[in-house]
């Protein structure tokens, strides 16, 4: 009976993954070449470097100012290529970028089967969870690095909570904080929040030992993780930082345009508050989620509150978001559940991946208030800049979810039914020309909106 089980578990299993590439193929074939965040200047990057190998101005364009690993793997394979037409090259990398981005998946999986080796459902729904995030599909199709950070991260993540669950070997425990190191320096070399991954990871290493009481073992682990970290990723930092006088540009003059994006000011209720508008007005210029950091963070993981994947039309393209919106209320309320559940045990016992997750759960959120704080405009509340936490979000939203599972026939298939139904709204909103295409420009024109529009001096009372 159980290996008919397994059996059936696979066949599951094959089929939403066959449909999850499936459906990011699609869209690297489908999706407009250079729409998305940032993708027409991302290009011009890329192009600029297949002419030469220097790095830029952090100031010389829109994306020059971002670290360059992305950019500089997209120029070699371009060159490798002999120079392909823009479109060629384009479809390519996405392909590229939607390989890399399964690799989350696939660690996700691996990582839930060895935590949790009795309950191959849990695995399952922790590889569905990822394959069916809207955030994750729609990034698929960009020109864009956050697929390549986020892996990155997630191996870095997933190698440390394996060698907290495994027997010290010193030798071979120095030799794999430094293959975490290199990949947490790929990482930082990628994107700056790789960094939050590295601390992550070291921060686990440290309290790992000190709750062993194997200082040597911990401070051994974290010197070679942070070492081969900074050398990997950390040169172009220092570059910036000897060229330009800052480690990492802000307010850069080529960016100037954001300063008059709504709001421009952050408030502490910004933090506090999720409106209703969340799931009856699901688009990041409704004057309700303006003032929601949590609530637009929420429309752009779960659905496409900026409107760069789907059209711009409010009307059937809303009410598709809010059914979405909706279904997604119990994985998400699940994540909580496991994540609290998470702490409990990481403050019981170390011998587990929870620390490793749990801090790069928090540095990532404290990371992007930090940075929402210091960018109060809509445009930057992206739900993408939240996916280096993809395995902690499949691995306490599956746990929430079998917890909930147990003990009742009727509340497990209620909840399989339900993601079932959230699975199959993403699968046809989010393959482009199923339900809806996307041919009108990207994003939104703020100025449009004429109750965002500041007054004139003359308007002014």
């Amino acid at each position: 009976m159980r290996s008919r089980r397994i059996g059936v578990l696979c066949v599951v299993g094959l089929a939403l993954a066959t449909a999850g590439i499936a459906i990011r193929a699609h869209n690297a074939f489908r999706y407009p070449i250079v729409y998305g965040f940032d993708s027409r200047a991302n290009w011009r990057y890329i192009e600029r470097l297949t002419q030469s190998w220097a790095l830029p101005a952090p100031d010389a364009d829109w994306s020059t100012a971002h670290p360059p690993l992305f950019y500089y793997a997209s120029a070699a394979l371009c060159r490798a290529l002999g120079r392909p037409e823009k479109h060629d090259a384009v479809v390519l990398i996405r392909l590229i970028s939607t390989l890399l981005g399964l690799l989350a998946v696939g660690l996700a999986v691996a990582l839930v089967r060895r935590a949790d080796p009795d309950d191959p459902r849990r695995a399952l729904l922790a590889g569905a969870l990822l394959l069916f995030l809207p955030a994750h599909i729609y990034v698929s199709a960009m020109l864009h690095e956050e697929l390549l950070v986020s892996s990155l991260a997630s191996l870095v993540v997933v190698g440390v909570a394996w060698d907290l669950m495994s027997p010290e070997r010193p030798r071979r425990a120095l030799l794999r904080a430094a293959l975490w190191g290199l990949a947490g320096g790929l990482a930082l070399l990628t994107k700056l929040t790789g960094l939050l991954v590295i601390l992550a990871a070291a921060g686990a290493y440290a309290l790992d030992g000190w709750r062993r009481r194997d200082a040597r073992l911990a401070a051994g682990r974290v010197a070679v993780l942070l070492a081969v970290a900074l050398v990997v990723g950390g040169w172009y930092y220092a570059r910036n930082r000897v060229e330009y006088g800052y480690f990492y540009p802000y307010g850069l003059k080529t960016h100037r345009i954001m300063l008059s994006y709504p709001p421009g000011e952050r408030r502490l209720g910004d933090y506090l508050r999720v409106p209703f508008a969340t799931w009856t007005d699901p688009y990041a210029l409704s004057p309700d989620l303006l003032r929601s950091v949590w609530g637009t963070t929420y429309i752009s993981i779960w659905f496409d509150g900026h409107r760069h994947f789907l059209p711009t039309v409010r009307g059937a393209v809303n009410r598709a978001g809010t059914v979405i919106l909706l279904l997604a209320l119990l994985p998400t309320a699940a994540f909580f559940r496991g994540l609290g559940r998470g702490v409990m045990r990481a403050v019981e016992s170390p011998r587990g991946p929870d620390p490793p997750l749990l801090l790069l759960v928090a540095l990532t959120l404290a990371g992007y208030v930090v940075f929402s704080w210091r960018n109060p405009w809509f445009a930057v509340l992206k739900g993408s800049f939240l996916l280096g936490l993809s395995v902690p979000f499949a691995f306490y939203a599956s746990e929430g979810l079998r917890w909930w599972a147990r003990g009742s026939r009727a509340r497990a298939t209620a909840i399989g039914v339900w993601m079932g139904v959230l699975f199959l709204a993403v699968a046809a909103v989010f393959t482009q020309g199923v339900v809806f295409q996307k041919t009108d420009p990207p994003g939104f024109s703020w100025e449009r909106e004429p109750r965002l529009v500041p007054p004139t001096a003359d308007q002014k009372p």
